[in-house]
């Protein structure tokens, strides 16, 4: 079964920064897309930046120039370092990754549990 276990969150002071990780795990043939997600208090789910298996990036307009995303295919994991933070970026963080698994080859979308960032003085 495939898991995706995200870690690296917490409070930081306007300005800081913070570095997030997510794992993939389990019966993993190939992952594909992994992309990072956040949802604020009281507001919907919405893209914050993503990165295909060729280390190609996209990023929410919101993190262009502030957020970089990157990963490590032989650790199945990706990354987000988030920098200049801004209270508004408060939110819970979800990692979510295209994953087709050994038996299957047929790709996916997990999610993981989130972790939460609170930028905060």
């Amino acid at each position: 079964q495939v898991q995706l276990v995200e870690s690296g969150g917490g409070l930081a002071q306007p300005g800081g920064s913070l570095r997030l990780s997510c794992a993939a795990s389990g019966r993993i043939f190939r992952i594909g897309h992994m992309s990072w997600y956040r949802q604020a208090p009281g507001k919907e789910r919405e893209f914050v930046a993503s990165i295909t298996s060729s280390a190609s990036t996209n990023y929410a307009d919101s993190a262009k120039g502030r957020f970089t995303t990157s990963r490590d295919n032989a650790k199945n994991t990706v990354y987000l370092q988030m920098n200049s933070l801004k209270p508004e970026d408060t939110a819970v963080y979800y990692c979510n990754a295209d994953i087709a698994e050994w038996g299957v080859y047929s790709f996916r979308a997990y999610w993981g549990q989130g972790t939460p960032v609170t930028v905060s003085s």
